[in-house]
């Protein structure tokens, strides 16, 4: 390999490290600040359905800080995302066009609001509807329900993340377009994977049962089809930008 491209390539990963360093510094800031305002987020949980009618243990002595981790780490995230989503553009700047730069920068805000979207999906539909359910399985088991704090708000966890990030698939695909990764023809192409894929995805974070699986899956394959026309629009206006850098 020729010096300056090894010269290039050891300044791209000595920035990607940068980058990372500042993610991770910004992301552990954010979560000790998150530590601290967790209790509010807690006990306001803990009071609404379907966690109003729980009585409430803990089966080790860590639970009680496992469940502040697990909080500051929702709350760190959601508060550190616009400045992870920054790092991430101005990593991949150097490589688009003035206009793109612009472009991309405008999806930050996008992104942001599509994982609290995400959140309150998962949180008010799909939490409630597992919850609901295999409390159900239970009760006709003649099992008594003693849940301890640190299994509930996991299982809780363990629906609410994966999905919040599902929810960045259409920002994620025009961030791709504009790299020229992805186009509307490669996203059509791979529909029947894609939709294959997301049916799984919707089978393991929803309870065991058809009418969960295709509430679920149908908001993901919505996610999907914006995403084609979001990557089209992206795709066009991008052709018309490079037409006229080379006309």
């Amino acid at each position: 390999m020729p010096e300056g491209k090894i010269s290039s390539l050891i300044e791209h990963l000595e920035e990607l490290r940068r980058s990372i360093i500042w993610i991770l510094i910004v992301l552990i800031i954010a979560m000790t600040g998150g530590f601290f305002i967790a209790k509010p987020f807690i006990n306001y949980l803990k009071s609404v359905p379907p966690a109003s009618d729980i009585t409430w243990n803990a089966f080790s002595p860590l639970d009680a800080l496992r469940i502040y981790v697990q909080f500051s780490f929702v709350i760190g995230l959601v508060v550190a995302l616009p400045f992870i989503m920054y790092q991430i553009w101005a990593y991949v700047k150097p490589g688009l066009h003035e206009e793109e730069q612009k472009g991309t920068l405008a999806y930050i805000p996008g992104a942001t609001i599509l994982f609290l979207l995400g959140l309150a999906f998962a949180y008010y539909i799909l939490f409630p509807m597992a919850f609901y359910f295999t409390s159900g399985v239970s009760k006709g088991l003649g099992l008594t329900e003693t849940y301890g704090i640190a299994q509930y708000f996991s299982f809780m966890f363990n629906i609410l993340i994966p999905v919040s990030i599902l929810f960045e698939l259409p920002i994620v695909t025009m961030f791709l377009t504009k790299l020229r990764i992805l186009n509307p023809q490669r996203l059509k192409k791979l529909r029947r994977y894609a939709y294959f894929l997301l049916v799984i995805i919707a089978t393991v974070i929803t309870p065991p049962d058809f009418i969960s699986d295709f509430l679920v899956s149908i908001p993901l394959f919505v996610l999907y089809e914006i995403s084609i026309i979001m990557s089209g629009w992206v795709y066009r206006k991008q052709s018309k930008i490079l037409g006229n850098h080379f006309s």
